[in-house]
């Protein structure tokens, strides 16, 4: 039950993520199908592709096809006074998305008998490869290679399912709403992970 939820969840927040995207680029109706479309199943397409699973196994989710199309369509017929307000609930969907994918990406790898390691890295690309590729798409820096927190929450999801942590679907969705939280504490803090520089700093005279 909780694969089912998380992955439903997953896909509505990646697909709306990708399609307000879109329209914030000023793609045409095709092109914010397609982000959306592509954010919502890019990071699953990665994960399979690393771990050894057919991409033809994306085919199979006809349902979840379906629920994205339904999400693009709602979002783009929203009318426009609404849309204004996606700077402040953007991140709180992508939030959502990517807590969502990273542990159905984990489960995923566990459900192999897959390592730990593959089990993280499973996690971080369910999470966060729909978004990279959305990001790339619309000519943006991805979230996941900025120095803000992002990723480490969906490699920190994975590492707790992979040590076996979590087991029940109650404790999935707990794990979900604490990652979740994590994420948009750590953008409305402005978190940051170190990081250095190469420009060189002008010297003024």
């Amino acid at each position: 039950m909780a694969w089912d939820v998380l992955s439903i969840i997953g896909t509505i927040a990646f697909a709306v993520s990708g399609a307000i995207v879109a329209m914030e680029e000023e793609y045409d109706l095709f092109g914010v199908y397609l982000l959306g479309i592509v954010t919502a199943f890019g990071g699953g397409a990665i994960r399979n592709l690393l771990i050894g699973v057919p991409v033809s196994a994306l085919w199979e989710q006809e349902m979840m096809f379906q629920i994205a199309l339904i999400a693009i369509t709602a979002v783009f017929l929203f009318p426009q006074n609404l849309l204004k307000h996606w700077n402040r609930w953007g991140n709180f969907f992508d939030a959502i998305g990517l807590s969502a994918f990273a542990i159905q990406g984990a489960l995923f790898a566990v459900q192999l008998n897959l390592p730990i390691s593959a089990t993280v890295v499973a996690a971080v690309l369910t999470g966060s490869g729909g978004g990279i590729v959305r990001d790339v798409l619309a000519k943006r820096k991805p979230l996941v290679l900025r120095n803000e927190i992002y990723a480490v929450w969906a490699a920190v999801t994975g590492l707790v399912i992979g040590v076996g942590l979590v087991a029940s679907d109650v404790s999935l969705y707990i794990l979900f709403l604490i990652t979740t939280a994590l994420r948009v504490v750590s953008y409305m803090k402005k978190w940051r992970l170190p990081f250095r520089t190469l420009q060189q700093t002008e010297k003024t005279a």
